[in-house]
């Protein structure tokens, strides 16, 4: 069971190392390379910052101005992220006082619901993730095919499949973590019969009745009952 644990966590700790590079990064949505060879620039786009480079390699970043400017879904798939790794934050914390390896958190029914609480909140990270990439993605594939779209043009950055993959590892790390509590619970204690040290007058009496009475016995004539 603390194998498992053990592969639960670095999965959780994985995924929220995902979903925090996914809300750093600054592409969330990219400009097409084929649309783009004639000026050879590019545009990345994220949740903070928008950027634009050229093949020589130059990059400049400028940060959105005020956030009642930043459109709705942007804004919704900030909140989101943020929880994400909020959430995961307090789930690693849990997790770790659930763990049978540390030594706190008192018995192991105790660590073991707080581990399926700890793998609860992993869940409900990896959902915030998945869904504020995928609001993200909808809105740029809608954008891409639709033909009375005139603006420009984005497709899918690499922030998008970094933040699923993430979000997959900390889903899959606390559902784990949520089937171990049922583990603990249907594995059984061995109980142990303490038997009391026996007394020396036992012991001696023991000893008395196991050696076997070797006195031969006595054969009486009929003379002696005369």
């Amino acid at each position: 069971m603390l194998g498992i644990q053990i592969i639960a966590f670095i999965f959780c700790f994985c995924g929220l190392g995902a979903a925090i590079a996914a809300t750093a990064s600054n592409e969330w949505k990219v400009t097409s390379r084929a649309s783009s060879v004639i000026t050879a620039t590019w545009v990345f786009q994220g949740l903070w910052m928008n950027c634009a480079g050229n093949a020589l390699g130059a990059f400049h970043c400028r940060p959105h101005l005020t956030i009642f400017k930043v459109e709705g879904y942007i804004q919704a798939c900030r909140g989101l992220m943020i929880s994400a790794v909020c959430l995961g934050f307090f789930g690693a914390v849990f997790g770790l006082v659930g763990m049978k390896c540390t030594k706190v958190g008192g018995s192991d029914q105790t660590k073991a619901k707080i581990a399926c609480l700890a793998g609860l909140i992993f869940i409900l990270s990896g959902l915030c993730s998945m869904t504020s990439c995928s609001l993200y993605a909808n809105r740029i594939t809608s954008e891409f095919f639709d033909p009375s779209f005139v603006a420009q043009k984005y497709e899918l950055g690499a922030a998008l499949f970094i933040g699923w993959a993430g979000a997959s590892l900390c889903i899959i790390g606390g559902s784990i973590f949520c089937f171990s509590i049922a583990e603990n619970s249907n594995t059984p204690r061995r109980g142990y019969a303490y038997n009391g040290a026996a007394s020396v007058m036992s012991s001696r009496t023991k000893v008395h009745n196991s050696v076997p009475d070797k006195t031969p016995p006595k054969h009486f004539d009929k003379n002696a009952y005369v």
